[in-house]
């Protein structure tokens, strides 16, 4: 996974270690304001494309929680198959970024998976492998890196350590990588091409190093070697007759890295090689098409295109599924593929891959599957929850003539006896599939009706974003109504504290909507830039709105319908604020994080994550608690409900009605610096100074005093 740039939560792109979204470890974090000036360089899964998204950073990648358009044709779509009675065959597990896995199996993060489930996702993947193995000629695993989330937190180590070890005690062997979630020092390749490879590591400190070390590789039967540093593996298997290398490089591999690797290939001259990293191979914003990265260029050029016995590279970080063919020197093809489900729903879902290697039919065939999905409690499955993905960058099949593709350096090359009955795909679909059907979507009515939704008790203030001609601006002093008539927003005027070349035009009455909100219309925000002399507008409540006085300490919903702008880029509009709370947290008695920050930010990260921040209102509350989507589609309407609870305070946040993987807990009320703490909508402020304006559109926001059920928010209709 890559990073954003906000030392709570999302990743940097340079110099990061690989930090917590509301972890308060500051101590080796620097402050966001720091990692901006550095510069900032987004994922889907299945048809149900949830619109949540990318470790790997950029503005390229797609994204999570929501449907998404239509996909292209696939160039290789899967092959109707053959009529052949039994063939040569054997299948490849592979295992993408598990990091959140590790993170939210914690009982620092509430034990998230057991305590909604009864179960987490990175052990049913390893006992899956381990119960199936032997009927589907599983050889060998492939973890794609990014073990653990935060480098620094054994507990997560300790949750990664026993997953894994299912396949030890099974005398299953596997390869693994570290990430660069998974080192101490992350740095990102398009920041600095020459520093931050395993050369400059402190090895004796590195925690992936003392629980995946070169000791306990060497316990598996296939394993060949490390480098010397440590980090880089390889491992030699046999399936069908013939032997395979599955060559494994972590994060960041020094030249010496790739001499390293470049040895052992030629020590190993008959082997046909899977090159595995941790980055290689990118996704568009399209979420289905390839994309190549500077790294992945430079592996090219000093590792892969003069190896033909390298026919296949795999790698995760970037959210999302692709697949590259490539040429090399020899004129023979490279399939490179990109896989990582970390951003998609409850942190990938227990998504994982087989690759079955169809020796007799000359086929790569591949599943894209979640072994925890069948597993997980009926009352709690929703229509993000799929068992087996079908879109076309999840379940596609490669032609492959293995003996004429490795004839270069194995004329022996051939496909073993037939024995094997029928696919092993369709045979590991069918186990997935068994007494499991996929939860259908349930069909929500549009409303009827500009009234057609649940008025609720205990509303603050309900804004909704229409009255103006389409098209037209939303001029400076234009009053936006509250439904409860006590709290109104106003347009404020241009060009405020440090903002600049601001216009009326830069707030546009719209009449586009989601489809499930009663008001009639949005507002749409134009022209928003972040960098220096910041543009943006926004609304504000007065002074002296009752609401600015609201603490929120006996439970509250909050809701809003947004649209970003499909011209966004992390460069441009990166922390963007949907609503935030005026002040300083630095300023409140006893705090100890990011004191630049306000109390509240209802926000859209770099990675276009959903960010809900909050101090909690009790005094002397040292740190900030956030809650954190997967990365949303631009230009896409979506939904969004953040839950507080009355009792526990837990803080739950849902993206078009699903609960997200990273809430919070016993996070009590809002603070505020004072009675007269404007609530901004549109945009913030930061050390004071205006700042971080939305881009996109903003239909209606809600925001109530008690914890709210899914049939009383805005995406529902009117009793009766």
């Amino acid at each position: 996974m890559s990073d954003s740039v906000d030392p709570r939560g999302a990743r940097a792109l340079a110099l990061s270690p690989s930090s917590s979204p509301s972890a308060p470890d500051t101590e080796r974090v620097p402050q966001r304001r720091q990692m901006l000036k550095l510069g900032a360089s987004l994922l889907t899964v299945g048809s149900s494309s949830a619109l949540i998204a990318a470790c790997g950073g950029g503005g390229g990648g797609s994204a999570g929680f929501g449907p998404l358009p239509a996909p292209a044709p696939a160039p290789n779509p899967p092959a109707p198959e053959p009529v052949v009675s039994k063939r040569s065959s054997f299948a490849l597990a592979v295992m993408p970024d598990t990091q959140f896995y590790a993170r939210y199996a914690t009982a620092a993060e509430s034990d998230q998976y057991d305590k909604r489930f009864g179960s987490a996702p990175f052990a049913a993947q390893t006992k899956w492998i381990a119960a199936n193995a032997k009927a589907l000629h599983i050889p060998f695993t492939i973890h794609l890196g990014d073990v653990v989330d935060q480098v620094g937190k054994p507990d997560q180590w300790k949750v990664a350590d026993a997953a894994m070890k299912v396949l030890e005690d099974a005398k299953l062997p596997y390869s693994v990588l570290a990430g660069n979630h998974d080192v101490l020092t992350d740095v990102d390749y398009g920041v600095d091409p020459v520093n931050g490879t395993d050369a400059a590591r402190n090895l004796a400190a590195e925690p992936y190093l003392q629980w995946f070390g070169t000791e306990r590789a060497k316990k598996q039967a296939t394993f060949g070697a490390r480098d010397t540093s440590g980090f880089h593996e390889y491992h030699v298997f046999e399936a069908q007759g013939q032997k395979f290398m599955v060559l494994s490089l972590s994060w960041r591999v020094s030249d010496a890295g790739i001499a390293w690797a470049r040895q052992v290939i030629a020590k190993n001259p008959t082997l046909p090689v899977i090159l595995v990293n941790h980055q290689l191979l990118n996704i568009a914003p399209d979420g289905t098409s390839p994309l190549e990265t500077d790294y992945g260029k430079m592996l090219w050029e000093k590792l892969i295109r003069d190896n033909d016995q390298i026919f296949m590279t795999l790698n995760g970080h970037h959210h999302g599924a692709a697949h590259l063919t490539k040429t090399n020197d020899f004129g023979h093809k490279v399939e490179e593929m990109v896989v990582d489900y970390q951003m998609a729903y409850q942190g990938g879902n227990g998504l994982m891959r087989l690759y079955e290697f169809d020796l007799t039919n000359k086929q790569i065939k591949v599943l894209s599957f979640s072994p925890w999905v069948p597993q997980k409690p009926a009352a709690t499955l929703n229509a993000f929850d799929q068992a087996v993905l079908t879109t076309p960058n999840e379940a596609f099949t490669i032609e492959m003539d293995f003996a004429q593709r490795f004839a270069g350096f194995n004329k022996g090359f051939a496909a073993g006896e037939a024995t094997v009955e029928q696919s092993l795909v369709e045979q590991a679909k069918a186990l997935i599939l068994a007494n499991y059907k996929d939860p259908e979507a349930t069909v929500q009515r549009p409303a009827a009706d500009a009234e057609d939704y649940p008025k609720v008790a205990n509303t603050l203030a309900h804004w909704r974003f229409v009255g103006g001609t389409v098209n037209q601006s939303v001029l400076p002093g234009t009053v936006i109504a509250d439904v409860t008539g006590t709290n109104p927003l106003r347009r404020d005027d241009l060009n405020q504290s440090v903002i600049r070349n601001a216009a009326d035009g830069d707030i546009i009455w719209t009449d586009d909507r989601h489809r499930l909100s009663a008001a009639p219309g949005s507002v749409r925000f134009l022209n928003t830039n972040k960098n220096a002399p910041p543009r943006m507008s926004y609304f504000l409540t007065d002074p002296a709105a009752p609401i600015n006085a609201h603490t929120l300490d006996k439970g509250y919903t909050v809701e809003a319908f947004v649209k970003i702008d499909k011209a966004w880029t992390s460069k441009d509009h990166a922390w963007m604020n949907i609503m935030t709370r005026d002040g300083r947290s630095g300023n409140l008695p006893g705090f100890q994080g990011d004191g630049d920050a306000p109390p509240m930010l209802f926000a859209i990260s770099s990675l276009r994550e959903v960010q809900w921040e909050v101090v909690p209102s009790p005094a002397g509350t040292p740190y900030a608690k956030t809650n954190w989507s997967g990365e949303v589609i631009a230009d896409r309407w979506v939904h969004i409900a953040i839950v507080n609870d009355p009792v526990s305070h837990d803080t739950t946040m849902y993206v078009e009605g699903a609960p997200v993987l990273r809430n919070t807990a016993a996070a009590q009320g809002l603070a505020s610096l004072s009675a007269t703490s404007q609530w901004v909508v549109g945009g913030g402020s930061w050390n004071n100074d205006r700042s971080d304006g939305f881009f996109g559109n903003i239909g209606e926001v809600r925001v109530v005093a008690a914890a709210l059920a899914p049939s009383q928010w805005l995406t529902a209709r009117r009793a009766g």
